[in-house]
């Protein structure tokens, strides 16, 4: 966007890149491979436990060490794409996943599944925040926007479920590896085609010296608090370690920012997480990953182990939140975001999908998929993808364009973190209530199948009430997002003047 556009935010010019569209197929391409990444490794880790011989106390490092570097080095990331360009760092990032993803693939022992694993949250936390940056300053006109960000919604919320799909037929019908290499053709395809049609529009940079202290107190800090959350899950949350990592994470991000408001070129610029929109939007979305992180674990877990599906069944089972996820997002969030404010968007879709969540409260191990599963699921998807679709919008509308970057880190960010406490906070929760349940039960079970009846019982009793806090999470998402996202009114999107003052104008277009 140039100067001119930014100090005159009412001028309206009719403008776009004519590849936008085809750049949009690459960029969803790429956020396609890391959402896909997130769950189509988990399916596979227990084959790759087997043959790589890792300990059943090391695994979790499988999804651990990807975790802490993802989550870690996501402000770093948005900060290098706007200080490279967006473009370079969004193919630099496809080309380093890819290479960590082979490098997966070929692991031989468990320290270079950890290692590979680590890379692939390093290149991702380069490659998503430079993705949702470019559809950001690519797309300026309203329905446009809505349109490209009902697609990049639509594919956040359901790639996960289709990870479910893909990778059960890769571990069931091939190898475990598969599951690795399936990145390759996705990265090599996505970083072709963003070289050939993304042309990045001009003066979006910042050529700012990059804040040392403030990426080192960041990351730090972040890694302190995904660790802490995953180590609460595996060792409990009295635990010395998990306790000092919580302290240590408060201790780090307190004096992150402290250094940000004083630093002349901050890693964050506290402008971008106090705007009463945006920071309504990293909360909330934030709360609602909690509540969706569990529950994918505990259905998963309830359609295998309780169910008896197999892999590949399991994942078609997920279709139904993935069309609901879709439908939501591109024909309600897209058609209604232009005409309502995002908050009637937001706040009732987690409604809709707290009551699919109240739903699934009343989970046994007889449950009927087609009369219970079924309709939670569609009710989950629909409520989640409407919610995301404005979400994932506002929360980089307004910004100026050299902070895209950190503000669509903010967005992975608060996803990243919320998918480390909920699937820390919902699994302590369920196997507390296990546990008790089955401690009460087990001693009238007379014979072995009556025991391993009660066992399973106690299981989805503990997915209940787990599932009971996650509804709790979500009537408070969509309390925040009622009370604090006040902007958008019909027709209008919030564009960034050149003192940093943001306006509303009735058509968002921006000159080059």
């Amino acid at each position: 966007m140039s100067e001119t556009a930014l100090k005159a935010p009412r001028a309206v010019a009719l403008s776009g890149d004519a590849n936008r569209w085809k750049a949009l197929v690459f960029i969803a391409l790429a956020q396609l491979m890391v959402v896909l990444d997130a769950t189509i490794v988990n399916i596979a880790l227990p084959s790759a436990q087997q043959d790589l011989g890792i300990s059943d106390g090391n695994r979790q490092w499988v999804v651990t060490a990807y975790a802490l570097a993802f989550g870690g080095l996501l402000l770093f990331g948005g900060r290098i794409a706007d200080l490279w360009g967006r473009k370079r760092a969004f193919v630099l990032g496809l080309t380093g996943f890819a290479a960590a993803s082979v490098l997966g693939g070929v692991a031989t022992t468990g320290a270079m599944m950890f290692g590979a694993r680590a890379l692939q949250g390093a290149f991702g936390a380069l490659l998503a925040p430079a993705a949702l940056s470019l559809l950001a300053v690519m797309f300026t006109d309203a329905k446009e926007r809505a349109k490209a960000f009902g697609i990049y919604g639509a594919i956040a919320g359901g790639g996960g479920a289709v990870g479910l799909i893909l990778g059960g037929f890769l571990t069931e019908y091939l190898d475990w590896r598969w599951t690795f290499f399936v990145n390759v053709p996705f990265a090599v395809v996505a970083a072709l085609g963003a070289n050939f049609v993304i042309r990045e529009p001009e003066g979006g940079r910042n050529r700012s010296p990059l804040d040392i202290p403030g990426v080192i107190l960041s990351t730090l800090g972040l890694v302190a608090l995904v660790y802490g959350f995953t180590r609460a899950e595996s060792d409990g949350w009295s635990d010395a370690v998990t306790v000092s990592m919580f302290v240590a994470s408060a201790v780090l991000l307190i004096a992150f920012a402290l250094v940000e408001s004083r630093v002349k070129a901050p890693l964050l610029p506290l402008r971008v997480v106090t705007d009463r929109n945006r920071g309504g939007i990293y909360l909330s979305l934030g709360l609602a990953i909690i509540g969706m992180f569990g529950l994918f674990l505990f259905l998963t877990y309830y359609l295998q182990v309780v169910k008896g599906y197999s892999p590949v069944k399991t994942g078609f089972a997920f279709l139904p939140m993935i069309a609901g996820m879709i439908t939501g997002s591109t024909q309600i969030g897209t058609r209604l975001m232009t005409r309502v404010p995002a908050r009637f968007l937001m706040g009732p879709g987690f409604l809709v999908a707290g009551l699919g969540m109240l739903l699934l409260t009343q989970l046994e191990v007889g449950s009927s998929y087609t009369t219970l599963l079924l309709p939670a699921m569609l009710l989950l998807g629909l409520g989640m993808g409407t919610a995301f679709m404005p979400a994932m919008s506002l929360a980089t509308s307004g910004v100026e364009p050299r902070d895209a970057g950190v503000a669509s880190a903010m967005v992975n960010t608060s996803q990243q973190v919320g998918g480390a406490i909920g699937t820390a906070l919902l699994n302590t929760i369920a196997a507390s209530a296990t546990t008790s349940y089955v401690k009460d039960h087990i001693a009238g079970a007379a014979s072995k199948p009556q025991q391993q009846l009660v066992r399973l019982q106690g299981m989805v009793h503990g997915y209940s009430a787990a599932i009971w806090f996650a509804v709790g999470i979500l009537g408070l998402a969509s309390l925040i997002a009622f009370t604090f996202v006040n902007a958008g009114r019909p027709g209008a999107v919030t564009v960034a003047s050149g003192e940093g003052v943001e306006d509303e104008v009735p058509v968002p277009v921006v000159a080059h």
